[in-house]
């Protein structure tokens, strides 16, 4: 089942996903959701990030290809880091690049994300189903010449509209084996599979759980595998994870405030 957030008219919707049609639902996305019997053609409504998250918890140096191309050891246990809830936007949505010199490289990396369906804390990995919504595709942009000088991720992870989202929540989905690609500009950059994930999917929740609360809502972004690299205002970024789908999205210089 593929779950979408949308616009329909003035209005954000919740629906289900077929083929060429939407059925709208109404009620708790995470748990008292119902179908209203209401419908639109899906070609009449705007896909928005299928979810708000009160954060986007991510993974760095999760996939062993990925380590093997840095020529780095593989960590002893995941990596974590935050990106901040506005660094979200939707398919479609375009990716700003910073105005002003800021930086001077902003990097795709195409991942797979979780989405997180109940409170979860201290989660053990053989429970770890039981707290998962669905997975969606995420698209962890970087501006990789600041995560360098920095030492650490909050900036160069952190500027608004640097995690694109989406296209909608498919809830019925075994990640043990996925291919996860990025293409840019119609060629392919990223081409792997989940089989290279170091951390499986009920590792990355039960690690990441012992540490913090995750949400109705989160979103756990599970590392990117080989093949990252810069993105120019004019590009377009497409992020596809089997079984999921696409999330494409422009790239656009950041207009200077004022």
């Amino acid at each position: 089942m593929k779950l979408i957030r949308c616009r329909l008219g003035g209005s954000i919707k919740y629906g289900i996903l077929s083929a060429s049609e939407v059925e709208f639902i109404e009620g708790d996305l995470f748990g008292g959701l119902a179908r209203t019997g209401s419908a639109a053609s899906a070609v009449e409504v705007d896909l928005l990030a299928p979810v708000c998250p009160s954060k986007v918890v991510a993974l760095g140096l999760n996939y062993r290809d990925h380590a093997r191309e840095m020529g780095v050891p593989v960590p002893e246990e995941p990596i974590i880091f935050l990106k901040p809830s506005a660094t979200v936007i939707g398919p479609g949505d375009p990716i700003p690049y910073p105005y002003g010199g800021l930086t001077r490289r902003v990097d795709y990396e195409a991942e797979l994300g979780i989405v997180i369906g109940r409170k979860a804390r201290h989660v053990k990995a053989g429970e770890a189903n039981d707290y998962i919504l669905g997975f969606t595709c995420v698209n962890d942009v970087t501006a990789r010449d600041l995560q360098v000088k920095d030492g650490q991720w909050s900036r160069a992870k952190g500027f608004d509209g640097f995690c694109p989202i989406g296209p909608w929540i498919e809830t019925e989905l075994d990640p043990a084996n996925l291919r996860v690609m990025a293409v840019l500009n119609g060629k392919t950059v990223q081409d792997s599979t989940t089989r290279e994930l170091i951390f499986d999917v009920p590792k990355i929740i039960e690690h990441i759980s012992r540490v913090m609360t995750l949400f109705p809502g989160d979103v756990i972004a599970t590392g990117t595998p080989p093949g990252i690299g810069p993105m120019e205002p004019g590009d377009e970024i497409v992020v596809s994870v089997e079984g999921v789908g696409e999330l494409k999205n422009p790239v656009t210089a950041e207009k200077e405030p004022g």
